[in-house]
């Protein structure tokens, strides 16, 4: 894979960060959900999140001088902070927290006088700093350094994560302060390995082929990059095209097969489709050379063996995450070589193909950290998926680090059993190859560009893919925000169906019917602008998985007689599903 095009300058239209000291809400624990590139992500899954909490020096002193030639401003902020704290003091401020900021809803903070005064004076004073950083009108890159800077000052010194916690003592009233000894020993344990953050689920909360990926199915390839599973049919008759489902580079591919009843996959056998999973290897340094023309072969091979096996002469792709850009970069390699007509439909899911306006590219790197970045994963031979996974966690210190200091520390108690974050905490590694590959293609937006990057030789052009598609994005999702993954179907040639479902990153595809509060917008149309398909779009109760069904059967050709057997006399079973590669560390 190549790349020449160079880096793109910053959009005006980026995607703003959360106000400061403001803990959305969160429906489910999620562990990739911030404003955020991809980009940024791989630089510092390389680096390490903790370069990026001290700004440079440069930056610094522009605030500095910034605020210097606003005097006026800070003596008006810092009165305003001052008036605010003495009626904070005296019991008269009626400053309160947002009321979707779990820190603050024991009831003791709003009861006991104390603790409401330390809350309040916490507020009052992360919304003066942020007020500051906004009158200072710095240029983009620095504004967003210093945000991310003082977002994460400000909560970590929340006084939810102090000794003050109601939580705490009302844990040690509970235990007879056995809390504090649990505390401490799951501190340290947790500090002893990387990734160096609490943990958000405990190590034995799911075995996986048990009560994760237990969808029946069988191993029938395996090559040094991927293992093929194909799923045993549930209905007595099947569409003819089969679903090659591309799963996120990051992390495993059973996030498509979580526990029964949640489980994307499942749903798809139990709807009439056949269905095969791509199952990544975990690479080491004897695989650091696999760049993005390996992956992409990978999905060529995987198409090969699923029309081998089921007799068509095509096949549906389903590409999750950045498995959606090693998709629709093999699209447009077979687009220029005459043979799209091999795949009936494709789908997107939480993909972004174009990072113009994508969470914060570029702001908080420059050539340097880049450079650094790549040069770093060279020398060891992959990116290592636990400082990956300490990454994510600080994107969102609120619900992924604080939360579960609180809990885990502070009351000693384990974290509850969640299927995703257990899937999140079994990390993969990033051969160097690919990771190279990605910042290219994301820092330099090349597959905006026509022929500025390439697939196993041929340019990639992404109009000149003329299959239908099915993009789905998350509306609370700001790693892939929606409006960058709608940037998708203006991109590509065909015609593309846009359903934004409820949730973040992860939650918007473990969306199953069964829950109760699903719902997705969807539009007849696709124009440019995003915000104009929100405003015709309607809303419509229930998860998309039944809908993309019904989209894709309309493209997967007849029904047969559901094969009766894995495998072929070519390709026989190897092993029974979830295979071998899920189990690598």
């Amino acid at each position: 894979m190549t790349t020449t095009a160079p880096r793109p300058s910053p959009d005006s239209q980026r995607p703003r960060p959360a106000p400061v000291g403001d803990s959305g809400p969160a429906e489910a624990p999620e562990a990739s959900d911030a404003v955020m590139g991809l980009d940024m992500v791989l630089v510092d899954g390389a680096r390490g999140p903790l370069r990026r909490m001290i700004p440079p020096a440069r930056t610094v002193a522009r605030l500095g001088a910034a605020l210097a030639r606003k005097p006026d401003v800070v003596a008006r902020r810092s009165g305003e902070l001052a008036r605010e704290l003495g009626g904070i003091v005296t019991g008269r401020s009626e400053i309160a927290p947002n009321p979707k900021d779990r820190r603050f809803a024991d009831p003791a903070w709003a009861g006991n006088p104390l603790l409401k005064r330390a809350m309040q004076a916490h507020i009052a004073a992360a919304q003066t700093a942020a007020a500051l950083v906004e009158e200072a009108d710095l240029d983009w890159q620095d504004d967003e350094r210093i945000r991310f800077t003082l977002t994460n000052v400000v909560d970590a010194l929340a006084p939810s994560n102090s000794l003050l916690n109601p939580l705490l003592w009302k844990a040690v009233i509970d235990t007879g302060g056995r809390n504090a000894v649990s505390g401490v020993r799951r501190l340290v344990s947790d500090l002893a390995s990387a990734p160096r953050v609490p943990s958000m689920v405990e190590p034995d909360a799911f075995t996986v082929g048990e009560d994760l990926a237990v969808t029946p199915g069988a191993v029938v390839l395996r090559t040094p990059v991927f293992e093929l599973i194909q799923y045993r049919p549930t209905t007595e008759r099947v569409r003819s095209v089969p679903l090659v489902v591309v799963p996120p580079t990051i992390n495993k591919y059973y996030v498509t097969d979580l526990a029964p009843g949640r489980s994307i996959v499942e749903h798809y056998v139990s709807a009439g489709q056949q269905v095969f999973m791509i199952s990544w290897r975990n690479p080491d340094e004897r695989h650091a050379d696999w760049g993005l023309d390996a992956y992409g072969q990978a999905v060529l091979d995987a198409m090969d063996a699923a029309e081998r096996i089921t007799g068509s002469d095509r096949v549906a792709l389903q590409g999750f995450c950045s498995g959606g850009i090693i998709q629709a970069m093999v699209l447009a390699h077979l687009a220029a070589t005459g043979a799209q007509d091999r795949v009936a439909a494709s789908s997107y899911a939480v993909t972004v193909l174009d990072w113009s306006h994508a969470g914060t590219i570029g702001a908080l790197m420059d050539e340097e950290a880049v450079r650094e970045a790549t040069e770093k994963s060279r020398q060891k031979g992959y990116l290592d998926g636990a400082t990956l996974a300490e990454v994510f966690a600080w994107l969102r210190p609120n619900d992924l680090i604080w939360n579960y200091w609180v809990n885990n520390y502070l009351q000693g108690k384990p974290p509850p059993a969640f299927d995703i974050l257990f899937w999140n905490a079994d990390t993969t590694r990033m051969a160097a190859g690919l990771h190279r590959d990605f910042i290219d293609v994301s820092i330099g937006n090349l597959l905006t560009k026509p022929g500025a990057a390439t697939m196993l030789g041929s340019p990639v052009d992404l109009s000149a893919i003329d299959v239908d598609a099915y993009v789905t994005a998350g509306i609370a999702d700001h790693l892939c925000p929606w409006q960058s993954c709608y940037r998708t179907t203006q991109l590509l040639g065909g015609r593309s169906r846009f359903v934004l479902s409820t949730a973040g990153h992860i939650a918007s595809l473990v969306n199953p019917p069964s829950n109760p509060k699903a719902s997705f917008q969807v539009a007849p149309e696709t124009p440019a602008d995003p915000e104009q398909w929100l405003a015709s779009a309607q809303k419509e109760k229930g998860s998309w998985w039944p809908d993309f069904m019904a989209w894709l059967g309309e493209r997967a050709g007849d029904e047969v007689p559901a094969p009766t057997s894995l495998g072929s006399e070519e390709l026989p079973p190897l092993t029974d599903a979830p295979g071998t590669y899920v189990f690598d560390k």
